[in-house]
């Protein structure tokens, strides 16, 4: 386990960030090189996954990038690019030029079993049942990190917003360093359970016959700081799939792990709007989504695009 409390950037509350530790500026040159990059594509087309930065000119957007991962690596572990006139693109276009940028700032990888490289997130109409991620209907998230099961999972996540909901869909991001100090304070008996395994819910992302379930512990050291993942909803989950119960001391943890993420004084809160991009540390904090009420018309529906980075193992899904 790490020291009592863990200090520095990374455990944040609300009171002690605001938006400049996260908001990140797209200048003009850097635009012009996106618009100059989709000049050559559409002279010269190439598949998007053949799209490599190194093909174009984009400093502008590389020194966009590093900021961006200055606030991922040393910073709040949170950063918001604002903004890219999407309007001005197609869809495939803006797909293009978000994975160069995403490109910039890591290796993408596979987002699903099957190989999925970029994820349209948008209500998609189906039910909440086993093999259907919450993220592809219009349902409240809770606080979790992305692919908690996997042994490698992603690194940092994108997400580019083609069009907002017209109502809710409120992003929230919280700390995993200040929970993890608010555990060691109010409930030190139950932290070395978050070090030992829980079981998850790999939600059908995997080969037929493969075990349905994978057993991770949500908190490690990787010798200096903390490396964490959760999703509460894929270890309940996991209890059915397996027809066991989890241990009374298990579920207690999760319980007051849930009521101090959720708590408002810790989180920061905001709306992802059009043209920007959120991206989070994966490794450091989690985030949530309020439910949301999409536009009548078709092309006004609430649709984002994500990108997984990660610089370990292959770029398959588990790496």
């Amino acid at each position: 386990m790490l020291a009592p409390e863990i200090r520095g950037h990374r455990a944040w509350m609300r009171g002690t960030i605001s938006e400049s530790d996260w908001m990140v500026p797209f200048p003009p040159a850097a635009l012009d090189e996106l618009e100059g990059a989709l000049r050559e594509l559409r002279r010269d087309p190439l598949p998007l996954l053949l799209l490599a930065p190194t093909q174009f000119a984009l400093s502008a957007c590389a020194s966009v990038m590093t900021a961006v991962d200055h606030k991922l690596r040393r910073g709040v572990g949170l950063a918001v690019v604002d903004r890219i006139p999407v309007e001005r693109f197609s869809v495939e276009e803006n797909r293009a030029l978000y994975w160069l940028l995403g490109s910039l700032l890591g290796r993408p990888v596979a987002q699903k079993w099957d190989g999925t490289m970029i994820y349209d997130v948008r209500d998609t109409g189906k039910p909440l049942e086993y093999g259907v991620r919450r993220s592809v209907t219009n349902l409240e998230l809770q606080f979790h990190t992305d692919a908690p099961w996997l042994a490698l999972p992603p690194e940092r996540v994108g997400l580019y917003c083609l069009n907002p909901a017209r109502e809710g869909g409120v992003s929230q991001v919280v700390s995993l360093a200040t929970v993890h100090n608010e555990l060691q304070r109010r409930h030190p008996d139950l932290l070395p359970r978050f070090y030992r395994p829980f079981p998850w819910d790999r939600q059908a992302e995997h080969a037929p016959g493969d075990d349905k379930v994978a057993w991770r512990g949500m908190f490690r050291s990787d010798g200096r700081d903390l490396v964490a993942r959760h999703n509460e909803a894929l270890v309940v989950n996991a209890e059915a799939l397996t027809g066991t119960p989890l241990d009374p001391e298990g579920r207690e943890a999760l319980v007051a792990m849930r009521a101090i993420a959720e708590s408002p004084e810790l989180r920061v809160e905001f709306t992802v709007e059009r043209g920007q991009i959120q991206y989070l540390d994966n490794l450091s904090v989690a985030h949530s989504r309020t439910a949301f009420q999409d536009a009548g018309e078709p092309h006004l529906k609430r649709h984002l695009i994500r990108l997984w980075n990660r610089s370990e193992g292959r770029q398959t899904f588990h790496g």
